[in-house]
């Protein structure tokens, strides 16, 4: 069974954790690299201010009592747009559903916050991410600094 958990700034440990983790699994697929948070970047001020982004949303996937997975939500660059942001699952947990409880919660805590889109940004050379997100309804809607915007319009449930 898969259970999500909301971060808080005193979570820091496990978001470190996790990042650290998903840095030096797939390198390939965020614009921060693993050497940017380790050494005179791993300090504590530091993780617990990326948890406490105004109006951010931190969430774990805990797959089998360990934590698997993590995304994020922050208000996006206008009005009704958040973004989706430092999404990844642990290799172990991938192919399990995973990925689609993130971006669902995702999802919801944008609906309430007021949003009509999500958005995010994924390296165009991530095949494997690429796919997913158009399987969970996203589409490309452009180039942003190299990576491929991609889009969705977010529809409370029951609602097509």
């Amino acid at each position: 069974m898969i259970e999500l958990r909301v971060l808080t700034a005193d979570d820091w440990p496990l978001w470190r954790e996790l990042r650290l983790a998903a840095l030096a699994d797939a390198p390939y697929a965020f614009g921060s690299r693993l050497a940017d948070w380790q050494g005179e970047g791993d300090r504590e001020e530091r993780w617990r201010a990326r948890l406490e982004i105004p109006g951010s949303y931190n969430v774990v996937a805990v797959l089998d009592g360990k934590a698997v997975g993590m995304a994020s939500g922050v208000p996006g660059p206008r009005a009704g747009v958040v973004e989706l942001i430092s999404m990844w699952v642990d290799s172990h947990a991938r192919g399990r559903g995973v990925a689609g409880h993130l971006v669902r919660a995702v999802e919801e805590w944008g609906l309430e916050a007021g949003a009509e889109v999500l958005r995010l940004n994924v390296m165009p050379d991530n095949a494997r991410a690429l796919a997913f997100y158009r399987r969970v309804g996203l589409t490309e809607a452009g180039e942003e600094d190299g990576e491929v915007a991609m889009e969705k319009a977010l529809r409370p449930a029951g609602r097509c």
